[in-house]
Order: structure tokens, then C-alpha cells, then sequence
């Protein structure tokens, strides 16, 4: 049975090697007859592998494309090709795949054996992005919550706060979220009884603890984590109504800076936090739209005093 079971990976390994194999070929590289071949082949596509057979010239076996994707078989070096590939992709160095990548970053660190996980972390280290479009992130923080969320099953981490302080936090994580320039952890905070969002590059040791838990009702991990990052930290929330729509506003505003919202009749509100208010006023008046300030009252006199500074410049 073992004998069989290692001749059928290694008929799968050369099907995925090259399009087209004739049998006799297939039964030269595996040492066995051609019956042995077709059997194999057989057992192959009860495992879901949709090998074809084509007869005549320039005919043989060839693997296709089927409904569902059936597990690939790699070897060392593509299994590291394609593990240093997707570290890159959750980095954010190929835009819109990060989720994704950390996705099946975490089924394939789950299986990639030790060795070739110290090949792939020296790759990384060796790797340097010009420019690179994110706040950097450590990869194994990224696997380690993936995993986490996807058992689920709770876990720690070291986290720093914005003051220096560093402790450990204890949660049950639910959704990885990428906005802008970093990653987030939006999770239930055991030690704090709520909802929480972390930034992934404050982050250091994160780790499962074999912990499962059954999940709770949650907000949308997005737009909480939109609310989070624009709003929550800020000493002030300003709400604004402009005069254009919103999807032409939320075009020209990021959305790790504002919330954007549709208020009808071709106008929109645009909510976001600051420290100070002469910062939302310089944004605000820059869109070059009407603006009406809805609150706090506060931001109309740094509406008032920003446009007395332009046109005594202008002067």
C-alpha cells in the first residue's frame, strides 16, 4: 500500500510538471507497466484530479482544470517559491491580494516543515522593497492570527501602544483587515470585555493558544475598523456635509482617513477624527467643494480663521 500510494504522488508530481505525458513515458520515469499507469491514473481522478486521456498522435494523460481546486503537489523548492511569493503579496507588494495571500499563507505554513520554513524566513530577510507601499509587518504575526481566526481559537500577543507601554493582550480574534499603509486586527479583548482594533506592525509574539472558543455576534469587520482608525483615537470628530456625491468624495479621501457617507440630493457627510481642527479645516476646504460644518461648532471658527490667513496671503 505504501509502495502505491508514494507511485500515485509521484504520478501526480509528473503531471504537473508538463502538459502532456504518454503513457509509456509515465510507465519508463515510474518503473511499472502501463496497465500499473492507467490504474494509477484511475485513483488519481477518484481523489478529485481531472486527469485526461487523449488517443492518437500527440495524444497521453494530461491533468485539467476542474470544478474545485484539488491540493498541489510541490517540492522544496517551489513549495519555497511560492511561500516567500505570498509573505511578498500580504506585505502589500502586489496590490489587492494581501488578504488572500495571508489566507493561504497560513494553510501552507501549517504544513511547510521546518526546514524549508527557515529557507523561506531567510529569503524574506534577504528581500528589500524600494518605497514599499505598507508599514512593515512581521509575517509570522500575520500566519500566526490568520491561524488563529481561521480555527478559531484565541491568542496573545505583545503589544506596544502609542505611549511606549507594552503589555500582553489576551483575545479572540475575528477578522484580519488591510486599510492603507497597515494591517489591523479587529477582536474581542478578553481583558477589556469589547471589541478591539490592533495595528499588526505593534504587534510582536503573537501566538494561538490551543484556546477554541464559539464566536460572537460581531459588527462588519470593515467598517468598525474604518470607525476605529478614523475616529476613535481623536480628540475631535468633525462631521461635514459637502456638495458632490459621495463616491466623487470618497475618491479624493482615503479611507484610513474619513468616513464617507451618501446624505442624497447629490451631497454626502464626510466624518473624521483629528487632534486639531485646523488640520480638518485645511482637508476639508483643499477638496474644493461647498461644505457645510455640522459639528462640533468648534471647527467653523477654524473654517473662519484659516480662510482670514488665505486672504491675507493672497493680499
Amino acid at each position: 500500500m505504501g509502495d502505491t500510494t508514494q507511485r500515485v504522488l509521484s504520478l501526480l508530481n509528473l503531471l504537473q510538471s508538463r502538459p502532456v505525458w504518454t503513457g509509456a513515458e509515465l510507465a519508463e520515469r515510474l518503473g511499472v507497466t502501463t496497465r500499473s499507469v492507467r490504474r494509477d491514473v484511475e485513483r488519481l481522478r477518484e481523489l478529485g484530479y481531472p486527469v485526461r486521456a487523449e488517443h492518437g498522435t500527440g495524444g497521453g494523460y494530461q491533468l485539467g482544470a476542474g470544478k474545485a481546486l484539488p491540493p498541489l503537489l510541490l517540492d522544496d523548492e517551489e513549495a519555497v517559491a511560492v511561500a516567500v511569493s505570498l509573505r511578498l503579496a500580504a506585505g502589500g507588494t502586489v496590490a489587492g491580494l494581501g488578504e488572500a495571500a495571508v489566507r493561504s499563507l497560513a494553510k501552507l505554513d501549517q504544513v511547510l516543515p521546518a526546514r524549508l520554513r527557515s529557507e523561506v524566513k531567510g529569503v524574506i530577510e534577504a528581500t528589500v522593497s524600494l518605497d514599499s507601499p505598507v508599514t512593515a509587518v512581521d509575517a509570522d504575526v500575520l500566519v500566526a492570527l490568520a491561524r488563529a481566526i481561521r480555527t478559531p481559537e484565541r491568542a496573545t500577543f505583545d503589544y506596544t501602544k502609542a505611549d511606549g507601554e507594552r503589555r500582553e493582550r489576551r483575545v479572540e480574534p475575528y477578522r484580519l483587515v488591510a486599510a492603507g499603509r497597515r494591517w489591523y486586527l479587529m477582536a474581542w479583548d478578553l481583558d477589556r470585555d469589547d471589541w478591539r482594533t490592533f495595528r499588526l506592525d505593534r504587534m510582536a509574539a503573537a501566538r494561538g493558544t490551543g484556546w477554541r472558543f464559539r464566536q460572537r455576534d460581531a459588527p462588519d469587520a470593515v467598517e468598525y475598523v474604518r470607525a476605529s482608525i478614523t475616529q476613535a483615537p481623536y480628540q475631535f470628530v468633525a462631521r461635514v456635509r459637502i456638495a458632490a456625491p459621495a463616491e466623487e468624495v470618497a475618491a479624493r479621501v482615503p479611507s484610513t482617513m474619513a468616513v464617507v457617507e451618501s446624505d442624497g440630493d447629490g451631497h454626502s457627510v464626510l466624518t473624521a477624527g483629528a487632534d486639531n481642527l485646523d488640520y480638518i479645516a485645511y482637508h476639508v476646504v483643499r477638496l474644493g467643494w461647498p461644505v457645510t460644518v455640522l459639528d462640533p461648532p468648534e471647527l467653523r471658527d477654524a473654517m473662519r480663521a484659516l480662510g482670514e490667513r488665505l486672504t491675507a496671503a493672497g493680499a
